[in-house]
């Protein structure tokens, strides 16, 4: 039965004095035409600032703001390019903090194949060997590698640390990790590498800190936003996940397809004769929740608030998704204990979350619509045999601890704070 007498996760103060060490750690997430970033003090998780660059180019934009809330003043700078972006940022936070010594940066990278299966300093080499992933993940690597690359020229000397989004599938059972192809493929790196890594990792320390005892058990995490997937977690450890070889499989996205018959692809081919590039368009940026709403949004709460035909047939089919890889999940691990919603959707939609709890109380799951409603860290009921939790995701904090630890500072052991900006990520 759940416990709703947990404790909160401790708040802390909008900023924590670092003592005597004056060094910070940058984190940065680069997408084709975005740059987000955060800026951690040695002995603090909670972000002195955060922000992001948003469509790098002529038309480019960046805000920043500090532990409070406070916008920054944005210094005069290019935002036409990854490095001027960064420039810029770093210059707005320098004239905010001009005590500012950089000790390392860490960086996402979605891809860390087969071989990579924890946090990297970064060399020449092992910049190069990534850049051999990009045909796995062609959206999403070579911006990656782009920004470690303006870091590197930026800050010449300081550490640069990769972080990967597969790393915390690696060693899942072979069943799950790999397809019914030719073996040859499999060894080619042709496998179901699981994505969205940080953020299972960040909260699965979460749950062990706020509920210990759901960690010696059978865990589903759900990270829903406009990126999404589940993965099923046996004793702390990833078992299997709804995405596969690509960020395009699983569950439907904001944009994104997921799951998909390959009959389908084979008849674009044939019948439609479109070529890869077109067929790339199509599965990451048409389809998903605004292909199935018609081209109305890709964000659920426009979604929600449009209540029409369209939207509903979107909403309807994203939670019937949800629903059918829970039990998959489940299935994997011979049940569940609990269910934990990340994410953009999954920390501030109590409609998504209430209508994918639906019908499964066979599976020991039932809310409390009270508690959900106030998007308490805890929603399950009393009865329930199943724990259902919220708990935000905070991917750039487990990036700037895996920073501070190539510089030899151990965890500080204090949680980012539960009022963070929302993202629909």
């Amino acid at each position: 039965m759940p416990d709703d007498t947990l404790p909160p996760p401790p708040r802390p103060a909008a900023r924590t004095e670092n003592g005597d060490d004056p060094r910070a750690f940058l984190t940065l997430n680069a997408g084709s035409s975005s740059l987000k970033v955060a800026l951690y003090g040695a002995r603090d998780d909670h972000p002195l600032v955060t922000g992001q660059a948003d469509r790098i180019g002529p038309e480019g934009t960046l805000t920043l703001r500090d532990g409070t809330g406070r916008a920054l003043e944005i210094a005069p700078g290019d935002l036409g390019s990854h490095e001027g972006a960064l420039a810029c940022a770093i210059a707005s936070i320098r004239a905010d903090l001009p005590g500012l010594e950089l000790a390392a940066i860490g960086h996402r990278v979605v891809h860390g194949g087969a071989d990579y299966t924890a946090p990297v300093v970064l060399s020449a080499p092992i910049l190069d060997d990534l850049a051999k992933l990009a045909p796995f993940a062609p959206l999403h690597q070579p911006h990656n590698i782009a920004g470690v690359r303006a870091a590197m020229a930026a800050f010449p000397g300081v550490p640069q640390v990769a972080c990967f989004d597969t790393a915390f599938h690696r060693g899942q059972p072979f069943v799950n990790d790999t397809f019914a192809l030719p073996h040859r493929y499999y060894e080619k790196g042709v496998r179901r590498y699981g994505f969205h890594g940080l953020s299972y990792e960040y909260v699965t320390g979460e749950v062990a800190r706020i509920a210990p005892h759901l960690m010696a058990g059978r865990m589903v995490v759900a990270h829903l936003g406009n990126g999404a997937s589940m993965c099923a977690i046996h004793r702390g450890r990833s078992v299997a996940s709804s995405m596969g070889f690509s960020a395009l499989d699983g569950l439907p996205m904001g944009t994104r397809c997921g799951q998909l018959d390959p009959g389908v692809l084979l008849y674009m081919f044939d019948q439609e004769h479109l070529t890869t590039a077109q067929m790339r368009q199509i599965l990451y940026n048409e389809s998903g929740l605004l292909g199935l709403s018609g081209g109305l949004s890709n964000d659920m709460r426009t979604l929600e608030a449009a209540d029409t035909p369209e939207s509903h047939r979107a909403i309807d089919y994203f939670v019937f998704r949800v629903q059918r890889e829970l039990g998959a999940m489940a299935a994997v691990m011979g049940g569940i204990d609990a269910l934990v919603f990340c994410g953009g959707i999954g920390e501030n939609s109590r409609v998504v979350r209430r209508r994918i709890c639906e019908r499964l109380g066979w599976m020991g799951i039932e809310i409390d619509h009270g508690r959900n409603a106030q998007g308490a860290t805890i929603i399950s009921s009393e009865f329930a045999r199943t724990t259902v939790m919220i708990v935000p995701t905070h991917e750039d904090l487990v990036i700037a601890r895996a920073a501070r630890a190539a510089v030899g500072i151990a965890e500080v052991g204090i949680t980012a704070p539960e009022d963070a900006a929302p993202t629909q990520a």
